[in-house]
């Protein structure tokens, strides 16, 4: 049985776009919920609010991540959230405290989340609402963020604080390490005869 009010016909468009979500890659996914088209969202995923979300190219959404946009979200070009994030722009405590926990009370605050780019959402964190994440900075897994975050920083914890600082030359000699040690992996991959793929291969590789 269906109703036929304004909220489930609001509401009903969303959720029929999500169902038909779970049967698409994660391009097509993006595309359906007009999303760049460098976007990549992983099943599970969810946007609420999607009008409201501004996301820049090359973002990676992991599975089951919650994105609610409804107090408006930035994220910058070539972010990841990763799985089962939790990212939050209301709040609606007061709702519950004043028992007046019903559609359409007027106790819901709303507060933007930016995320800049090239930042690194670790799985399972929670980004909670009004935070801002400074361009490259890195959230660990399981993390709380409660209070704006540094650029170029790595915080973690609950709540999450700053452990380390980055700079450009850390940074450039991060990406010569992994690169030479994945061009190794993969040249010894093509001496035993196996498929090489991107990135760096699976399996044992500290023997010849």
């Amino acid at each position: 049985m269906f109703f036929d009010d304004e909220r489930s016909n609001r509401l009903r468009p969303h959720i029929l776009t999500e169902l038909v979500g779970q049967f698409m890659n994660d391009q097509e996914r993006a595309k359906l919920f007009g999303l760049p088209e460098t976007t990549r969202i992983r099943e599970r995923a969810k946007v609420i609010s999607p009008d409201r979300l501004k996301i820049g190219d090359h973002c990676w959404i992991g599975e089951g991540a919650v994105l609610d946009a409804s107090g408006g979200m930035e994220i910058g070009e070539h972010t990841s959230i990763g799985l089962n994030c939790l990212v939050f722009t209301h709040s609606s405590w007061l709702a519950n405290m004043m028992l007046e926990n019903h559609s359409g009370t007027d106790l819901i605050e709303r507060k933007p989340v930016r995320i800049g780019k090239g930042c690194f959402i670790g799985g399972n964190s929670v980004i909670m609402p009004g935070v801002t994440i400074g361009d490259f900075a890195t959230v660990q897994p399981l993390s709380v963020v409660a209070k704006d975050v540094p650029e170029r920083s790595l915080v973690a914890g609950n709540p999450a604080r700053v452990f380390q600082r980055y700079d450009d030359e850390y940074i450039q000699g991060e990406a010569e390490r992994v690169r030479a040690e994945n061009k190794r992996r993969r040249e010894l991959a093509e001496e035993r005869g196996e498929t090489v793929v991107w990135g760096a291969p699976a399996g044992e590789f500290d023997k010849p």
